[in-house]
C-alpha cells in the first residue's frame, strides 16, 4: 500500500478509496475544501469519475499516482474528487459546463477547474494523458497553463462565468408555450425519428460505440401495442425491437455463460463490449426483455431475462437485500480478462462432444476476436446445430448447457473484476421495478422476493426523518437524494405492488410522491428540479428532460404520478403530472425520440392507462391476477388486494369483494361496473392487451 493517505480514506464510496491512497492531496466536495480554495484563492481541481470507469483508472495510474504530477497538482490547486454515482448533481452541472464550454460532450473523468469564490469552471476535459499522445497535450502542461490562465486572465474569467450563469438560467426557464396542447402527434413523431436511426443491419440506434436505449426501446414496444390494440399494428415497431434485443443477446453485450449485460459495444455489431456492467443498465433492461418475451411469444427473450435476473440475484445482491452498482471492466489490469478464452483452455475444459457443438455456437473456427482471445458470442442456434450434428435440438441443447456449465465454474475461480458495494436509490428503483415485473410476467415468485428484499432494504436503511437518502455503504447512508431516487423507487414500488400487495408499501409510495411535489417541483414553471429545494446552493439547479444512459427522472415521475393519481383517484397527482408535461412538451417537440420516458408519461396522460383492482380471498383471486398479466398490456395496472387487508386508502377503500372474487375495472376517470365473473373479466381487458406476435 502506498504511504500517501489522503482526506478521502473516510468515505464510503469505493471510488473515493481507491483514490485515497494517491499523493494528490485529494478532498471529497464539501466545506473544507471550498473554504481552503477561497482562503487561499487557489483554483479547483475537481475530476469527477466512477468506480468501473476503464479510463478513470488509467489516467489514475499514469498521473494521480505519480509523484511528480501529484506535486504540481497539489502545488496549484485545491483537489476534489467525486463519486459521479453518488453526486449525479455536480456531475450534471459540470459535464453541461464542459458541453458549453468545449462545444463538444464530455465523459469521464471529468476534469474541470473552477474558480475558487464561486465554483464556476473556466476551462475543463476528460482524459488527459501524462505524455502527450492522440494530439492531447500532456497533463502537467495543463496543469500548467490553466493555473496561469487563472492568475493572468481575471477579466475573462469573470466575464466567461457571467455567460455561463446566462446559459445556466436560461436552461431552467421552461414552461408550457401559451395555448400548449398535449397531442399524441409527438409519439408518431418520435417514432419515425427513431425508425431513422436504426440500423437495420445489425439492430440497435446509429454506429459505434453502441448503447442499448431501453427507454427507446420500451417506447417503440408500447408504439406497435398502441396500434394493436386498435387493429393497426405498427410491425416495424415490434421488429426493431425483437431485433435489437436478439443480436443484444447473441452478441458480446451479453454475458453468454453468467448472464446480464455490459454498459457498450464498441463496435456496431454488438461483438465485443466495454466489460463494465452496470445495475442501472440491467434492470431496465431485465423489465424490457419480458415484456418483449410475452408480447412476441419468444422464449428465448424470457431465456434471457430469467438468466440476467439470476445474475443480478447471484453477482449483485446484498445478504440484506439491496442491490450493489457496479462490476468493473478490469480484472488483474486487463480489460475484459475475467470473460474471455482461449482456445486451449476450452479444449481442456470441454469433452470433444462439447467443445465441437461449442466451437460451431461460437463460431470459434475463425480468427480470435478480442486481443488474441475469444470472447463469446453466439454464431449459430440451437436449430442450425441440431441439423449439422444430425441431433434433436433437446439434445444440442442439454450438451450447451453442459458445457456451458463448465466454462462457468472454470470462470468462477478466476480473479473477479472489481464490485463497487455502494447501494444507491435511484439505482435500486430501476431494479425493483425490472426484478417485480420480470417476477410477475414470466412467473418467478424468487425475483418478487428479491425485489421485496431491496424495497424493504431501501426503506430500512435509507429512509430518515420524512425524507430519502441517496447512497449506503457498510452501514454508513448520507447524501440528501435526487428526483431519481424518489421517481425510480415509486416506479420500482407500484410494479413490487402489482406483484404482491401490501398497503404499507402503497402508504410509503404516497408518501415519496407527496415529497416529491413539496421539494422537487418547479412551482413557477413546472415539472422537477434534479436536487430538493433544501439541497446545499450550487451554481446551478438542474432540470433534465432527455433520457441518458437511464431514464428521464422528470419522465418517471410524470409516469409515476399519473398511475398513483389514477389508482388513488387522487387529482393532485394527475394535474403535477400535467404540469410536467406542459412544462417540457417543447423540448419533447424539438427532439420527441430523445424524450421517450416523458413520451409514455404523454401517451398515458391522453389515453389514461386501465386501472384494475381485483379483491378477494387471496388464494381465489391469484388466478384472476394471473389472468391480467398473461399478455402484453403496457397501459394497465392491476393490483390484487386480499380481504383482510386494512387501512386502504383514497378510492380503494371503497372497492370491497362481493360474494367471492371481484374486479374493479377503470380508465382515467370512468369505471366499469364491478365484475364478478372470471369469463367477463377476460372479455372486459381483451381491448387493452396485445396477443403474442410471433415474430421470432
Amino acid at each position: 500500500m502506498s504511504e500517501h493517505s489522503n482526506r478521502l480514506i473516510h468515505e464510503t464510496s469505493p471510488y473515493l478509496q481507491q483514490h485515497a491512497h494517491n499523493p494528490v492531496e485529494w478532498y471529497p466536495w464539501g466545506n473544507e475544501a471550498l473554504a481552503r480554495a477561497q482562503r487561499e484563492d487557489k483554483p479547483i481541481l475537481l475530476s469527477i469519475g466512477y468506480s468501473a470507469c476503464h479510463w478513470c483508472h488509467v489516467m489514475e495510474h499514469e498521473s494521480f499516482e505519480d509523484e511528480d504530477v501529484s506535486r504540481l497538482m497539489n502545488e496549484l490547486f485545491v483537489c476534489i474528487k467525486v463519486d459521479r454515482e453518488e453526486r449525479p448533481d455536480l456531475d450534471k452541472i459540470y459535464q453541461t459546463a464542459h458541453q458549453a464550454l468545449a462545444g463538444r460532450p464530455g465523459g469521464w473523468p471529468l476534469n474541470m477547474f473552477l474558480t475558487p469564490q464561486d465554483h464556476m469552471p473556466y476551462f475543463g476535459g476528460t482524459y488527459f494523458p501524462k505524455t502527450p499522445r492522440h494530439g492531447l497535450m500532456a497533463f502537467p502542461e495543463i496543469l500548467k497553463r490553466v493555473a496561469a490562465a487563472y492568475r493572468e486572465q481575471h477579466d475573462a474569467i469573470t466575464q466567461q462565468s457571467a455567460s455561463l450563469r446566462e446559459l445556466f438560467s436560461r436552461l431552467n426557464q421552461t414552461g408550457p408555450a401559451p395555448g400548449v396542447h398535449l397531442s399524441p402527434d409527438t409519439l408518431r413523431e418520435a417514432y419515425t425519428q427513431l425508425a431513422h436511426q436504426f440500423d437495420r443491419q445489425h439492430g440497435g440506434f446509429g454506429g459505434a460505440p453502441k448503447f442499448p436505449h431501453p427507454a427507446s426501446l420500451e417506447f417503440l414496444l408500447r408504439y406497435y401495442a398502441r396500434g394493436a390494440r386498435t387493429g393497426r399494428p405498427e410491425m416495424p415497431a415490434l421488429e426493431m425491437v425483437h431485433q435489437t434485443l436478439t443480436a443484444m443477446a447473441r452478441g458480446g453485450l451479453y454475458d453468454q455463460l453468467g448472464g446480464g449485460f455490459c454498459r457498450y459495444a464498441v463496435d456496431e455489431r454488438w461483438e465485443i463490449p466495454h466489460f463494465e456492467k452496470m445495475l442501472y443498465d440491467n434492470g431496465p433492461l431485465l423489465g424490457l426483455y419480458s415484456d418483449a418475451a410475452i408480447a412476441t411469444g419468444d422464449a428465448q427473450l424470457g431465456r434471457i431475462a430469467r438468466e440476467t435476473g439470476k445474475w443480478v440475484m447471484h453477482e449483485m445482491q446484498s445478504q440484506d437485500g439491496g442491490y450493489y452498482s457496479t462490476l468493473d471492466a478490469d480484472s488483474e489490469g486487463h480489460e475484459g480478462k475475467f470473460y474471455v478464452w482461449d482456445r486451449k483452455e476450452l479444449r481442456t475444459l470441454l469433452s470433444n462432444a462439447e467443445f465441437a457443438l461449442m466451437e460451431r455456437h461460437y463460431g470459434l473456427e475463425g480468427e480470435p476476436n478480442f486481443e488474441g482471445q475469444w470472447h463469446l458470442n453466439v454464431r449459430r442456434g440451437e436449430t442450425e446445430l441440431s441439423a449439422t450434428f444430425v441431433q434433436s435440438e433437446s439434445a444440442v441443447a442439454t450438451t450447451l448447457a453442459q458445457a456451458k456449465a463448465k466454462l462457468l465454474a472454470a470462470r468462477e475461480k478466476r480473479v473477479r473484476p472489481g464490485r463497487d458495494e455502494k447501494i444507491l436509490t435511484a439505482w435500486n428503483g430501476l431494479m425493483i421495478r425490472g426484478m417485480a415485473r420480470a417476477g410477475r410476467l414470466l412467473d418467478e415468485p424468487e425475483f418478487i422476493a428479491s425485489a421485496e428484499r431491496a424495497f424493504d432494504f431501501v426503506h430500512d436503511k435509507l429512509w430518515r426523518n420524512g425524507r430519502l437518502l441517496a447512497t449506503t455503504k457498510d452501514g454508513k447512508s448520507h447524501l440528501s437524494a435526487y428526483l431519481d431516487d424518489y421517481a425510480f423507487l415509486i416506479d420500482g414500488g407500484l410494479e413490487l405492488l402489482q406483484a404482491r400487495w401490501r398497503t404499507g408499501d402503497l402508504e410509503f409510495l404516497r408518501v415519496l410522491a407527496d415529497v416529491l411535489l413539496e421539494h422537487f417541483e418547479d412551482e413557477q414553471h413546472g415539472g422537477f428540479f434534479f436536487t430538493a429545494d433544501d439541497h446545499e446552493q450550487l451554481v446551478h439547479r438542474p432540470k433534465s428532460a432527455s433520457d441518458e444512459a437511464i431514464p428521464s427522472g422528470n419522465g418517471i415521475a410524470a409516469q409515476v404520478l399519473i398511475r398513483l393519481g389514477h389508482l388513488l383517484g387522487d387529482l393532485n397527482y394527475l394535474h403535477a403530472a400535467e404540469r410536467t408535461l406542459e412544462a417540457l412538451y417543447g423540448a419533447m417537440r424539438q427532439y420527441p425520440s430523445a424524450h421517450c420516458a416523458l413520451l409514455i408519461a404523454l401517451e398515458e396522460h391522453v389515453e389514461p392507462t386501465q386501472t384494475i383492482v381485483l379483491r378477494g380471498d387471496a388464494a381465489a383471486v391469484r388466478a384472476w391476477q394471473q389472468r391480467c398479466a398473461r399478455h402484453y398490456a403496457p397501459q394497465r395496472l392491476t393490483v390484487a388486494i386480499p380481504n383482510e387487508a386494512e387501512g386502504l386508502s383514497g378510492l380503494l377503500a371503497e372497492r370491497r369483494a362481493i360474494d367471492g372474487p371481484t374486479a374493479y375495472l377503470c380508465a382515467g376517470h370512468s369505471c366499469s361496473t364491478p365484475v364478478t365473473d372470471l369469463a367477463v373479466l377476460e372479455r372486459e381487458i381483451a381491448g387493452s392487451e396485445v396477443r403474442p406476435s410471433g415474430v421470432h
